[in-house]
């Protein structure tokens, strides 16, 4: 039996409207951001008490925060990207690889500002640290070669995983635009 299937292209309708809705990668982005950028002082203050001498080191709280900083940009970027896709509008007579390329956008543009924020919330941070070290008298004493090469391999380290957090973020963020999307128009 020979099947005679007819593959017929789809209608398109261009228009002069933006296919970017701003409203909907703003909440995916700084709804889940600040939610989880919340919780992680939460659970910081939790697992440190200033009363029993037996609290977190400080080298296991510094990495403890940095893995609860990777899980907050990878689920701010699964969430945030997959609302982004979900609550935009509807694309009428637009065709279908578009429509998945416009989803895969949302999310990627909820994740990046959602990394903005955070990298801004960062930086605000480290000023204001930096202003009250700054203040604060402390014998300057010279560094040595040998003191400073450890926190050379550090800052290399931390380059390195911080971007590769920043592109697996990324990908999660367009798929589940993607995703939202996709299920946006199932409904």
């Amino acid at each position: 039996m020979v099947s005679t299937e007819v593959i017929v292209p789809e209608a398109s309708v261009e228009s002069s409207a933006s296919g970017v809705h701003w409203g909907a990668i703003f909440v995916g982005a700084v709804g889940v951001t600040i939610i989880l950028v919340s919780l992680g002082p939460g659970l910081g203050l939790a697992t440190v008490s200033p009363w029993t001498p037996s609290s977190t080191t400080p080298a296991t709280f510094g990495i403890a925060a940095g893995i609860w900083l990777i899980i907050t940009q990878w689920l701010s970027a699964g969430l945030g990207g997959y609302l982004a896709g979900r609550l935009r509008e509807k694309w009428v007579g637009v065709r279908t690889d578009e429509v998945l390329f416009r989803d895969t956008a949302h999310g990627l543009l909820a994740w990046a500002l959602a990394t903005i924020i955070v990298v801004a919330l960062l930086i605000v941070g480290s000023a204001v640290a930096g202003a009250v070290a700054a203040a604060t008298p402390a014998p300057a004493a010279p560094v040595s070669p040998e003191a400073a090469e450890p926190a050379r391999k550090a800052a290399i380290s931390f380059s390195f995983f911080s971007s590769l957090s920043f592109l697996i973020g990324a990908f999660i963020g367009a798929v589940a635009g993607a995703l939202g999307g996709y299920h946006r128009d199932e409904i």
